[in-house]
């Protein structure tokens, strides 16, 4: 049985949420904070499979919960639920390391599709069919990065990345040479088919230039395929 961890301080909601969820067959837990949440981490039991976390929480936001868990390196799928409408609001949920995004109010439907979609991506994740399977510890050009501790160094200065860059540097890994797609990326990357503003992938593919290249306005690791995407290559060969 899938556990969901319920993240909400509104008790009225967070009841709302469990017994649905329930009624789906999940067992689930609730918690009215951030520390408490983090704290059911630590302890580590029973197996958390899906965060549903508010972002207006007292004491602790969303936004913090979310990227304490990143940091510590657990990439459990997290469903950010807020009744902001700003575009910014949710750009910034995606650059914790949140997975989706769902605005206040919703539909029952809508947020249990959400979390069939999620548990259901977990299930499966992994590189593409021809994808190759990378490592931990990754190095190219000046850069060597832990997968697992999310620790990045570049010619030898440390680098602090999102959990969202983390995700997309290494789906170029796992797919090295190969030409990927926005579409692609967005799907195994964010996991939907289509995000806020269409220069989403656009921007974040500027940021790993910044990190990784020596001159990010000719970048020989991260390049730009006309007409279909980007391609990623070791070697700095093209």
């Amino acid at each position: 049985m899938k556990h969901i961890l319920v993240v909400e301080d509104e008790q009225h909601l967070a009841f709302g949420i469990k017994y649905n969820l329930e009624a789906e067959g999940y067992e689930v837990t609730t918690a009215g904070d951030g520390p408490a949440a983090l704290k059911l981490f630590e302890e580590n039991s029973p197996t958390v499979d899906l965060v549903i976390l508010d972002l207006m929480l007292p004491g602790m936001s969303g936004y913090a919960v979310c990227e304490a868990l990143r940091e510590k390196g657990n990439d459990v799928p997290v469903l950010m639920l807020s009744a902001r409408t700003l575009v910014e609001d949710r750009v910034r949920g995606y650059d914790v390391g949140a997975d989706q995004y769902l605005q206040k109010p919703f539909e029952l439907e809508e947020l249990l599709s959400m979390t069939r979609n999620l548990l259901a991506r977990r299930a499966k994740e992994g590189p593409r069919p021809d994808g190759k399977v990378v490592g931990p510890i990754y190095e190219f050009g000046r850069a060597q990065i832990n997968f697992d501790t999310f620790s990045v160094t570049v010619a030898g200065e440390q680098l602090r990345l999102t959990h969202t860059e983390m995700k997309l540097l290494r789906y170029f890994a796992e797919n090295e040479g190969s030409v990927v797609t926005r579409a692609e990326l967005l799907e195994h990357v964010w996991g939907m088919s289509h995000m806020p503003t269409t220069r989403t992938v656009d921007n974040f593919i500027v940021n790993l230039r910044k990190y990784f290249e020596e001159d990010p306005a000719r970048p020989k690791h991260f390049l730009s395929v006309r007409g279909a995407g980007y391609r990623f290559v070791v070697d700095g060969k093209g």
